[in-house]
This record gives C-alpha cells, structure tokens and sequence, in this order.
C-alpha cells in the first residue's frame, strides 16, 4: 500500500477545526469519526465504508460558482475528486483536483480560509466498471476565488463547465453558507 501525505491525524483536526466552527454538524460527521477511530485508512478509495475526497467551491468575480458536468455520474457537480500520495493536506487535494479538472491552476486561485467550508457525507452508487461497491464519500470542501475562466477540461472526467449562481447548488447547507458568505 501507498502512503499518503494526509494521515489520519490530518482528517481528524481538520473535522476538529470545522466542528469548532459548526458544532451542529457533529452528528452527520459521527460516521466518519467512529471510522477514524476503528483505524480506518480514509485517504484510500479502496476503504469501501467510505473514504475522504476534496472539492473545490470556486467563486468567480461575479460571484457566481463553478460547476463540472461529471461523466460517469452523469450530474453537475462542484470540481473535486480523490486523494493522491502527492496530497499534503486536504485543501492541497481540493486545489489539485480543481486544476486537474478545470486547467485553473492553484496560483490563480486564493482560498478563503484554512479550514474546509462545508464537509458532505454522501453516498456514492456502485462503478463495476471499476469494481467498486456502493460507498461513502466524506468531502471536504474549500472555498475559494478567482478572477480567471476554465482554460480546459479533463475530458476523462468531465464534460463540461458552468459558472452557476449559487442558488443553484444543490446541498441546502451548502448553499446557504455560500450565499451568507457572499453578502
């Protein structure tokens, strides 16, 4: 197995310095705490009880919020992904992805913070192309902004791009952190 970078004393400040932030999302981040406290290793995707990603929420300079259209899940989503041994923190995995997928690169970005802006538990379906059983993702998502445009997509991944309003978010949380954020 590979070592990465973000361990799981990591995650577990990480979701610390949130909670002290938002001590009302304790519960819903009950199953990734029990998890980190059997031993689990959520930075593999290979742990199927569920396992960490990082996401991008990226604010452009009309405060409008970049969305990816996802190929294999078929949904506009915010840009985000897996963990990688190159990670070094959560919010380094959250500016890789965003690159990656949206050719906008970490030195055009400035996030807002150090902690993450909102973390979702969602349940993710089964891939048998992959061999992949149905499972959690736990994303940690950063927010930040920008005054550049998507330069290219990881067509891989993604089909498409979209500066959306933030109404249009879907997570209701989220969305209202979001706009509150953007008053």
């Amino acid at each position: 197995m590979i070592d990465l970078a973000i361990t799981a004393d990591h995650i577990r400040t990480t979701i610390g310095d949130y909670l002290d932030a938002h001590p009302e999302e304790r519960p819903g981040l009950a199953p990734v705490l029990e998890l980190l406290d059997d031993g689990a290793d959520l930075t593999t995707r290979k742990e199927f009880r569920g396992h960490a990603t990082a996401g991008a929420i990226l604010v452009g300079p009309d405060g409008r919020i970049l969305h990816i259209h996802h190929l294999a899940l078929d949904k506009w989503l915010l840009p985000g992904g897996h963990l990688e041994t190159s990670d070094a923190t959560l919010r380094d995995a959250a500016l890789r992805e965003l690159a990656e997928e949206t050719g906008i690169s970490a030195d055009v970005v400035t996030p807002v913070g150090d902690r993450p802006f909102h973390i979702d538990v969602h349940p993710i379906p089964p891939n048998d192309a992959k061999g992949e059983p149905g499972h959690q993702h736990f994303d940690f998502r950063f927010l930040f902004r920008t005054a550049t445009d998507v330069s290219r997509l990881q067509t891989e991944e993604v089909t498409d791009a979209a500066w959306r309003d933030a109404h249009s978010i879907n997570d209701r949380a989220l969305r209202q952190r979001v706009v509150q954020a953007l008053r």
